[in-house]
């Protein structure tokens, strides 16, 4: 891959990073020099702010609070954000806690995604990620919510987007029937098949401090993903089941593996998770299994016990099982073979000890 063009920005400036590719239309595309194209577009900020800072403990991270003041967490100590905001579309529990400040039209309803992502920037460390999972919403007409998201993150809070992962669900996990007129051209409708997954950076592309000098100082270093599990999460589509609301207590669960995966790709070992929108807890499931810590807040006291419920019988099950013996099976028949690829050979279980360092 050829090298980035031009000179190394000086702090708080603006500039376009120029890149290389083949003629548009080709497979391979290393050799063009696609800078006008870039040239064509805002430049974004970037900074060499290289100061993070741990948090304090925070006991077992499920906290019952506003996320949009998250005074317990101080400026530049989380590694990752990943949330899946209450979807806009009249479930019962936005209008069990309207009264906490849930929005009741779709333009406050922005607006408090803004503040609480503007928090969450707050945060985050130089070269940080966050990553919201949206749906959708609607038919008469369409609203794109992932495209208001990208909106908030990248136009008005200054965030370097760094791309979208098409979570696609099993075929009829969603039980939609409304495809509209059937078999007739007179209005038929696209089912919801698939989610957005929304990711984006602070500040800069890499995360802050390198990986040599982070062990120096004691901070996270070691990375845990394994090849596989690489080659299948820097793909932008993943197929990965829903889960089932019944099952976890939460009318709008997002499955443990969506969590997992990213923080898996985007974390070092014992790196600060937060999900601001806690629910039934499942970012932080991900984090205790990833061996990472995690913190989550959630206006609703009830999702915040059935929380701190699930992440404790996971704690016990951990405690059984060492995090060694995880080895995640969602890999198999999904949508790429990646075994041999680099002439490496897995077998067995493989989970984040084992695990090569490929930060």
């Amino acid at each position: 891959m050829s090298e980035q063009r031009g000179a190394a920005p000086t702090p708080g400036t603006t500039t376009n990073l120029g890149t290389s590719t083949t003629s548009f239309g080709v497979g391979r595309r290393e050799s063009h020099d696609a800078s006008a194209f870039y040239d064509r577009f805002p430049a974004p900020t970037l900074s060499d702010d290289d100061v993070v800072v741990r948090a304090p403990d925070l006991g077992d991270g499920c906290l019952n609070g506003d996320s949009r003041d998250m005074h317990q967490l101080p400026d530049s100590s989380v590694a990752l954000v990943v949330t899946s905001p209450p979807y806009f579309v009249g479930k019962d529990y936005e209008v069990e806690i309207e009264r906490d400040g849930v929005p009741t039209s779709y333009l406050e309803y922005l607006g408090m995604l803004r503040d609480v992502f503007a928090e969450c920037v707050r945060v985050l460390e130089p070269g940080g990620r966050i990553a919201v999972n949206v749906a959708n919403l609607g038919r008469k007409p369409y609203r794109s919510l992932s495209s208001d998201v990208i909106r908030i993150l990248q136009d008005e809070l200054g965030l370097l987007l760094r791309g979208e992962v098409v979570w696609q669900k099993a075929e009829g996990a969603t039980g939609s029937v409304a495809w509209g007129s059937f078999r007739r051209a007179a209005n038929p409708v696209l089912r919801d098949m698939t989610e957005r997954v929304v990711i984006a950076s602070k500040g800069r592309f890499d995360r802050a401090v390198p990986t040599a000098r982070r062990s120096h100082d004691g901070l996270p270093s070691e990375s845990t993903i394994t090849t596989d599990e690489f080659m299948e999460a820097t793909l932008d589509v993943w197929r990965i089941d829903a889960e089932q609301a019944n099952r976890v207590g939460h009318p709008a669960p997002f499955p443990v593996e969506l969590p997992r995966r990213l923080i898996d790709l985007y974390t070092y070992r014992d790196d600060l998770v937060l999900d601001p929108f806690l629910g039934s807890g499942s970012t932080l499931v991900a984090a205790a299994r990833a061996g990472r810590r995690g913190v989550g807040f959630d206006l609703d006291p009830e999702y915040v016990t059935l929380a701190k419920q699930r992440l404790a019988d996971e704690r016990r099950r951990l405690d059984e099982q060492p995090v060694a013996a995880w080895r995640r099976s969602d890999l198999a028949g999904t949508s790429v073979s990646q075994e041999g690829l680099f002439g490496e050979e897995i077998t067995g279980s493989l989970g984040p000890d084992q695990a090569l360092d490929r930060a």
